[in-house]
């Protein structure tokens, strides 16, 4: 990469940095949500991605060059803000995804749980609700939840019975030995 890429990415840091107010190794993933979320929300979506990948870069070279003497100096641990789910990708259309604080998911829930008592046509409410709550409470993919089965869920294993993912992506890597859940 030539050298106007360098001063750009440089440029980006610098007013990340601005706006932080403090060395951009002690910026916490809920500051670079806020930043990204709030501060650049109405920015073009290549100004977030290209920021974005800038910071990234930055973190890159802090932990492969001076981790060590970051750690002796501050007894911090350098780690990027923006986790690898929440990174945005290549193309310049790219959206960062901040993920729902609790509260919010809570308000969501709580305001369509009353929903099928009142909806039109409750099969599919009951469907989507039931389906939504089981991706937020139990980490399924969308795929995953559209290949379950009432054979699925066997009540009798466990306290609160056990959701077998017969067709998951990647289950030892999340956590669901043999595809069951909890």
């Amino acid at each position: 990469m030539g050298t106007s890429g360098t001063w750009t990415r440089v440029g980006h840091l610098d007013q990340m940095r601005a706006w932080f107010g403090r060395p951009l190794w002690d910026m916490e993933p809920a500051d670079a949500d806020g930043y990204f979320g709030k501060v650049l929300r109405g920015s073009p979506s290549g100004t977030r991605l290209a920021r974005a990948q800038a910071l990234t870069t930055y973190f890159l070279f802090l932990k492969l060059r001076h981790k060590v003497e970051i750690h002796r100096m501050t007894g911090r641990a350098v780690e990027c803000p923006i986790d690898e789910m929440n990174r945005p990708r290549g193309s310049k259309d790219a959206v960062l995804r901040i993920p729902p604080t609790e509260p919010e998911i809570k308000t969501l829930f709580t305001g369509w749980g009353g929903e099928p008592a009142t909806c039109r046509k409750f099969a599919p409410t009951a469907r989507n609700y039931t389906a939504s709550k089981l991706m937020s409470q139990v980490g399924l993919r969308v795929s995953e939840a559209c290949m379950l089965d009432l054979a699925d869920i066997k009540w009798d294993l466990g306290r609160f019975g056990k959701l077998h993912v017969r067709h998951g992506k990647a289950p030892a890597a999340r956590a669901r030995a043999s595809g069951w859940c909890r």
